[in-house]
């Protein structure tokens, strides 16, 4: 069962209203630090006040994670598409997606943005980290002391995504005092290497998932989950990055590459050895997502816990409604999707390419009051993981006209698994051993045959390794947001971009690797369902006009003028800098003119690296 608390008993407290269900609970006269933090209940809504920053509405919900991931060389904008003129033009989202953005971008430069409310969830978790410590008595009480490992874990979380949208950012590991009112941009490695450490400390106060009644929820920080953070964070801090002086690794030798992939090997290993979740159905992960099914155990290790009537993780990467019919109240969806190449990279017998990448959307049009799929265009594909028909009817015919209430999933165990086999493959130079903890994710995508080959053409040596992770993490994780940042990590970012437009390019004029490709999808309907001939490669537009009862639709091209859909602009607006040098978003105008002097977008946005 989804479950929020939407205030801090301190905030309550200074409104001056308190209520509890606790006999035992000071009076309002009394609650002040001492008590909240030294009483598990009202401590555990401290916590839970920390998930409030990430639902506001600037926040996680309608900021970050609809646009940080974007674009990468699987995902982009396919509501509002790429496009070169109005990047360069500094229309807000292309330019917040098409590596040009200003301070002052539209959709980023207000106090109450994502950077701001990022540091909101800071302060308060900054706030229960000192509570705890002081009030909380965590070596007498286990369960107080997985409160202080979630403020731990979250604080952590907030601020690698902090380091991974801007850089070098304020360090504020104190809540806020006379003192600490301005700061400046601090060196990133200073900031990794507290996380790193305070990971290491929350693990040895959270419970592995169902080992407690707090832990039974994905919505809850576990062992699970804080190895994992670690393991990626880890992996960022020891890889590429955009600094002051340039895009490299950093010169900290405690952030050394292979001293971060033994970290990650070791936290990685030591979830799967554990055996607390399980990998299971590669469609049921997500369809369990979408069906509030918080229930930990399985692949998902830790989730934004949206509200039912919070979130806009199927209004965002769901698949496009374009009415309200009988799965959804909301026509919504469709905002983000893969790049259109995607779908004809995956092999055609791997089941994650028709759940990830979809071709249709469900019509403006009822019939008998319901829609039915029909496709929309090449440069309109739609993601497939969130989907409103997932979702419980209850739910999906009664939400409100934005918001969808579906958790982002943060990290599931398939990550993990990559990792493992990433960090062995890197620092052991063992192909055979990284293999074993890349298969269960390709297992249960493709028949058995098929991962074979896929073995022999892998494990041939580490970089045919490496492009294997590469690969596979691209397939496995499209459209969860994390491709970007491996791109950057990796050190790859720039060639795999251009390698994008290049795919665009031959996609466009059916070339390439795409010349086997047909003109036209030929397609009917069986009820509400489409049945689409013309998607695989090697299909012919003769044999799919010769299909009984089946009607045709132009795909590479507009149909009344005959123009290609994929673009030069389009094309063109997937980066328009280099994408290397302009990976980072400024801190926003509003922020640099509030900082009293202290911070600036200066150089690579003022990164202060040695």
């Amino acid at each position: 069962m989804k479950k929020i608390f939407k205030f801090s008993i301190m905030s309550i407290a200074l409104a001056g209203v308190v209520t509890s269900c606790d006999m035992d609970a000071p009076t309002q006269s009394t609650l002040d630090e001492t008590s909240v933090f030294s009483q598990y209940s009202l401590a555990e809504s401290e916590i839970m006040s920390i998930h409030v920053s990430f639902c506001q509405t600037n926040s996680y919900r309608g900021r970050f994670l609809p646009y940080y991931g974007l674009n990468s060389d699987l995902e982009t904008g396919s509501g509002t598409q790429p496009s070169y003129s109005k990047a360069m033009s500094y229309d807000d989202k292309n330019s917040l997606w098409g590596y040009n953005t200003l301070a002052t971008n539209g959709q980023m430069n207000t106090d109450n943005n994502a950077y701001a409310m990022f540091y909101e969830g800071i302060e308060r978790a900054n706030l229960a980290i000192q509570g705890i410590r002081k009030y909380g008595h965590i070596e007498n009480n286990r369960d107080m002391a997985q409160l202080l490992g979630e403020a731990l874990t979250l604080r952590a979380l907030i601020y690698n995504d902090l380091i991974k949208a801007w850089g070098d950012v304020p360090a504020r590991l104190q809540p806020n005092n006379a003192d600490n009112v301005y700061m400046p941009r601090c060196n990133r490695d200073s900031i990794y290497k507290v996380l790193l450490a305070d990971l290491k400390e929350a693990e040895d106060y959270c419970y592995w998932p169902n080992e407690n009644v707090i832990t039974k929820s994905t919505e809850r920080v576990s062992k699970s989950f804080v190895k994992g953070l670690r393991a990626r964070i880890a992996l960022y801090a020891g890889g590429y990055g955009l600094r002051g002086d340039g895009y490299r690794k950093s010169k900290d030798p405690e952030l050394a590459s292979d001293k971060m992939y033994a970290i990650a090997k070791q936290e990685c290993v030591d979830i799967i050895n554990q055996h607390c979740n399980t990998l299971g159905s590669f469609e049921e992960n997500f369809k369990k997502l979408c069906q509030d099914n918080v229930a930990a155990g399985g692949e998902s290790l830790w989730e934004i816990p949206f509200a039912s009537g919070r979130g806009r993780v199927v209004y965002t990467f769901g698949i496009k409604h374009q009415a309200a019919d009988q799965y959804t109240s909301q026509n919504q969806g469709g905002a983000n999707g893969p790049l259109p190449y995607l779908y004809y990279d995956y092999d055609k017998d791997d089941i994650r390419r028709d759940i990830t990448c979809i071709p249709y959307e469900w019509s403006k049009d009822l019939v008998d009051g319901k829609s039915y799929q029909q496709l929309r265009g090449i440069n309109k594909w739609c993601f497939g993981k969130f989907r409103y028909e997932w979702m419980k009817s209850e739910r999906a015919l009664n939400l409100g006209k934005n918001d969808d209430g579906v958790n982002w999933q943060y990290m599931r165990l398939a990550d993990v698994y990559l990792m493992a086999a990433e960090a062995i493959n890197a620092l052991d130079n063992d192909q055979q051993t990284a293999w074993k903890y890349m298969k269960p994710v390709l297992d249960r995508a493709l028949p058995a045959a098929k991962v074979e080959a896929l073995k022999a053409k892998y494990t041939a040596n580490q970089d045919a390794f490496f492009k294997g992770i590469v690969e596979q993490r691209g397939f496995e994780f499209a459209g969860e947001m994390l491709r970007k940042a491996d791109l950057v990590r990796w050190g790859i970012i720039d060639e795999k971009m251009a390698e994008a437009k290049q795919k665009l390019t031959d996609l466009s004029n059916r070339a390439g690797s795409y010349k086997d490709l047909p003109l036209k999808l030929y397609y009917k309907n069986e009820g509400e369902n489409i049945v689409v001939y013309g998607l695989n490669h090697g299909d012919t537009d003769a044999e799919g006009a010769a299909l009984d009862g089946y009607s045709s639709k132009q795909w590479f091209v507009d149909s009344k003028t005959g123009a290609n859909l994929l673009t030069e602009d389009y094309i063109n607006g997937l980066y328009v800098g280099k994408p290397s040098l302009n990976c980072l978003w400024p801190i926003w105008q509003t922020f640099i003119e509030k900082s009293n002097g202290l911070l600036n977008n200066d150089g690579n946005y003022g990164q202060l690296s040695d």
